[in-house]
């Protein structure tokens, strides 16, 4: 084999590789995005909101703190989608991705909670934020950092 032989060949052995490396590259990804872990605390939050709001009824001596903390897990729960709906993106079009998961609209539990059970719920909150916070990093840590010392708050001051 001559030079002129060889350069031919390792000239189609690169355009072979390009080749196969550009095609790999257009071939469908069926594996489904996780879930975002997100959702759960996002969840926990409208559903720790529905419950503050239902035990007004039982205790209307509370009502002020309660209203407190509906306010505020409400907030926590907007908190969460922003960053929920800023992770999966638009399309340079403008369109939203067909995986984008609707927001969580929970029913306020019948009969209404106890203060002592909403504690307890506020409690798991608490600890739930704090262990994903452990997990994860940046915006998203500091963001559930908040939401635990905020629960943590609302059950031991605001409901202690």
């Amino acid at each position: 084999m001559n030079r002129r032989g060889a350069l031919r060949l390792a000239g189609g052995g690169a355009l072979a590789v390009a080749a196969v490396g550009a095609l790999a590259a257009c071939s469908k990804d069926d594996t489904p995005a996780a879930p975002d872990p997100l959702i759960a605390q996002e969840t926990a939050a409208r559903t720790d909101a529905a419950a503050a709001t239902a035990a007004i009824a039982t205790s209307p001596d509370k009502a002020a703190a309660l209203q407190i903390i509906a306010t505020q897990r409400t907030a926590h729960a907007d908190a969460l989608r922003t960053e929920i709906d800023r992770v999966i993106g638009v399309y340079g079009d403008g369109t939203t991705p067909s995986r984008r998961t609707p927001p969580v609209t929970p029913v306020a539990p019948v009969p209404p909670p106890a203060v002592s059970a909403l504690r307890t719920q506020l409690q798991q909150s608490q600890r739930s934020a704090a262990d994903l916070c452990a997990q994860l990093s940046g915006y998203r840590a500091a963001l559930l950092s908040s939401i635990s010392a905020c629960c943590a708050t609302h059950a031991g001051v605001l409901l202690g």
